[in-house]
């Protein structure tokens, strides 16, 4: 289990629009050596996904990226993205897209001609979850049904929101500016993170930044954009002094409010991401750069609240990351399947780790959906 550490990244003080908040993130040097691009799909709709022999699931797809290490320079720029309703692009506020598990197709990550990897933006990190102890029971105890040994956990889905669906975001991408040196974006609705974006370098982050309005959402972000109160915006307050009267002394005070602003991002509102043990699973290694899943503890204490993927260099610095926000029920379910797994699949054993009654965790496994696992009783 290891920490996420956005180094090299500084937060600039926050753009409000309604329940939204976005912080804009900059880099002083971009990391050398990596591109993101954009591969764009056609229309908007499912699309297939192989996770695996004998499994794929079916999604929303709007787009997938590029990582290109091959040092072309500017061939290696960002290109095909707009912010507005394209061809296809859904109309109003469209119903949420399912994940979920389904039998054998295209593959998750596909390496391209040279130096290059396609990989599908938050399906890694769906994917992740959607197959937590996907196998189901290893041992038939007499609690579990034959379904249960024969199919495991299939399927399951999850469903989430367009961009387009959340409230005031496609406002807040449009109208606020892009700061220099910006690769990356904190998006919280209602104050709390939504999403975190980050890439190598500025001409991606500009050209990509448009494509967080296609990327699915998590269903209680949905909600906090959609009942939420709008969220205060931030000010400067610059204290009276003998130093403002010169524009140096001004400057200044400008910059400390600027940090101040950062270490309070960091503390206050990015703690829930940055505060969490992960666990890093190895998807593909390229060159130097190494992209990763990265998984919650799934604690109930409210720790750990977001899966995503990432793309680090030989330092371990993040060169790329995009995140996902689960809904209180989804971490429920990791917490149960972890407990579950962790006690061999004995509903005894399990209800004793977690300091309850066999009868109460049958009922908690048939609330979770898990329902067709169980045996039928008397």
């Amino acid at each position: 289990m290891n920490r996420l550490e956005l180094s090299g990244l500084a937060a600039r003080p926050a753009q409000v629009w309604g329940g939204i908040r976005l912080v804009p993130l900059v880099r002083e040097q971009p990391v050398e050596g990596l591109r993101l691009h954009r591969v764009l799909h056609t229309g908007y709709g499912n699309g297939v996904v192989d996770v695996g022999p004998r499994t794929r699931y079916t999604s929303y797809i709007p787009h997938g990226f590029v990582a290109d290490w091959s040092g072309e320079g500017a061939q290696s720029a960002a290109y095909g993205t707009q912010l507005g309703a394209g061809p296809g692009a859904p109309a109003g506020n469209p119903p949420p897209r399912t994940a979920r598990l389904q039998r054998h197709h295209h593959r998750m990550t596909k390496r391209q001609p040279g130096d290059r990897l396609r990989f599908l933006p938050l399906h890694l990190a769906l994917e992740g979850y959607l197959a937590l102890h996907f196998g189901g029971p290893v041992v038939a105890w007499e609690e579990w049904s034959r379904q249960a040994l024969r199919d495991g956990l299939s399927p399951r889905a999850e469903d989430a929101y367009l961009g387009w669906s959340v409230r005031g975001l496609g406002d807040a991408l449009r109208a606020f500016e892009i700061h220099p040196g910006q690769c990356g974006v904190m998006v919280y609705a209602a104050d709390a993170l939504a999403a975190a974006f980050v890439t190598p370098h500025p001409d991606d982050y500009r050209l990509l930044h448009p494509s967080l309005i296609e990327d699915l959402y998590g269903e209680l972000v949905h909600q906090y954009a959609l009942y939420g109160a709008p969220v205060p915006e931030f000010a400067a307050r610059i204290p009276d002094g003998p130093r403002l009267g010169t524009l140096a002394g001004l400057r200044a005070a400008a910059l400390a409010q600027e940090r101040e602003w950062a270490e309070a991002h960091d503390t206050l509102f990015a703690r829930e991401l940055l505060d969490t043990s992960y666990t890093f699973d190895r998807v593909y290694r390229m060159g130097s750069f190494t992209l990763w899943r990265l998984l919650p503890p799934f604690l109930r204490n409210g720790e750990g609240r977001h899966i995503g993927e990432t793309i680090t260099d030989h330092k371990g610095q993040v060169a790329y990351l995009k995140t996902f926000r689960l809904s209180e029920a989804q971490i429920r379910r990791g917490h149960l399947l972890h407990r579950l797994s962790d006690a061999d699949w004995r509903l005894a054993r399990a209800a004793e780790a977690l300091g309850t009654s066999e009868e109460e965790l049958v009922r908690r496994i048939r609330a979770a959906g898990f329902e067709t696992l169980l045996r039928a009783r008397a």
